[in-house]
């Protein structure tokens, strides 16, 4: 009897070395190439789902008893995307896209609004995007109470509350991530300090800046050294404009040694592409010089979709033509923002997190990839998405790789951010 007994336990151990044994989930994603870098894998693996959560990340998952099966082999497998700077406010920003046209087709699980609301208008952009987006919407508030509602709106000190911009962070902080400062056309670091002030205020959250103009431009050395903290946010960190200072040195086409010594200091530099905002001249060197962006953003706006951004997988493309590896690439998208954005519950496959999966491909050709100047690029590889997984449901299967195929269209997140 014993020798019996002993035998089936030898047989269902020699069976569950290399399978998970069966059980039923809602998705089973199999024969795809995971890459997770909070978690360190970068491996085949199957990913398995069960509700709006991550239950098993493993090789050689059984189906059997899934709702649904996708096949991802030759894809590779990751967290869903988070995009940190975006605009998604068309009722003030008029001709900003709403989020879901620009999100799932791209990967993108999670997207950050950039300031285009302020602490007066965001109950608005609350419920008209936020509360009404499939993809998961968080925001930066503007230190403006406006909002960004245009240029001139933006230059106003006199609308620059920090009190009360910390009091609509804290109210809805699951929604709101930090502050923004931008577009201000002035040599006074009223915005930056208002914005800090603000930040702290709220119990610390993070600032992003994008600088908008001076003549003479202010200095970055003095805004890293003397005015961020660590955590705060440079954005559009390889724009190259005549009224702003910039990291690379064009003489020497060196990073400056200050651009260094703020990263050690633990300022993060973001992409933020949108229009202009993004120039090769000073991506190219960089890069060159081992300085990798933190992030890859797009600041998606009615403006960028059109011109030389077009979307995330292509600016993901464009780095990678100039460089970085498909780890870090991922990296600069998930696990990176997640923490900048301090939702490290975000941008991972971890085992019991809300399922937010990216299926990416990686397309091999010739392609072009342009700056706004006109300066091409050409690549041989570019990012494609083939599905996006949103709260546990399939919202986006370009090509019908799960069987059956069935595209859920209203997402409901069991997480308190949605």
């Amino acid at each position: 009897m014993m020798q019996k007994l002993f035998l089936i336990i030898f047989i269902w151990f020699s069976a569950a070395k290399d399978t998970v044994l069966c059980q039923e989930y809602n998705i089973v994603i199999k024969g795809g190439h995971v890459i997770d870098p909070k978690n360190k894998i970068d491996a085949l693996m199957d990913v398995a789902i069960t509700d709006s959560r991550i239950v098993q990340v493993a090789a050689n998952i059984d189906p059997k008893g899934a709702r649904q099966v996708v096949n991802a082999k030759g894809m590779y497998v990751t967290p869903g995307i988070i995009d940190m700077h975006s605009h998604n406010f068309p009722e003030v920003r008029k001709g900003d896209p709403f989020p879901d046209g620009f999100t799932f087709r791209n990967g993108v699980t999670t997207t950050v609004d950039a300031g285009s609301s302020g602490w007066r208008t965001f109950p608005m952009f609350k419920e008209e995007t936020i509360d009404h987006s499939e993809p998961r919407v968080l925001a930066w508030l503007n230190i403006v109470g406006d909002g960004f509602k245009n240029f001139m709106n933006e230059q106003n000190t006199g609308d620059m509350d920090s009190k009360l911009t910390a009091n609509m962070a804290k109210r809805y902080r699951e929604y709101i991530i930090g502050v923004k400062v931008a577009h201000f056309e002035g040599p006074e670091w009223t915005p930056v300090d208002r914005a800090v002030e603000a930040g702290n205020r709220a119990g610390g959250i993070p600032v992003m800046i994008d600088f908008g103009g001076s003549n003479p431009p202010l200095s970055i050395q003095e805004l890293f050294t003397k005015h961020l903290r660590p955590g705060d946010i440079f954005t559009h960190c390889f724009g190259q404009l005549g009224s702003r200072e910039f990291i690379v040195d064009t003489l020497t086409g060196k990073v400056k040694p200050f651009v260094l010594e703020a990263r050690k200091k633990g300022i993060i530099f973001d992409v933020g592409y949108g229009g202009i905002s993004f120039a090769y001249s000073q991506a190219i060197p960089a890069m060159k010089d081992g300085f990798f962006p933190n992030s890859i953003s797009t600041d998606m706006n009615h403006t960028s979709t059109n011109g030389a951004m077009k979307d995330i997988l292509s600016v993901m493309s464009k780095f990678m033509t100039m460089g970085m590896t498909l780890p870090n690439v991922i990296q600069a998208v998930t696990m990176n923002p997640a923490r900048q954005i301090k939702h490290e519950e975000l941008g991972s496959l971890t085992v019991g997190s809300e399922a937010d999966v990216a299926i990416l491909t990686i397309r091999e050709g010739n392609f072009g990839f342009y700056d706004y100047t006109g300066y091409k690029m050409e690549g041989k590889k570019k990012f494609e998405c083939e599905m996006t997984i949103r709260a546990g449901k399939i919202v986006y299967d370009l090509n019908g790789i799960a069987n059956p195929v069935i595209v859920t269209r209203r997402v409901q997140s069991s997480s308190t951010i949605r």
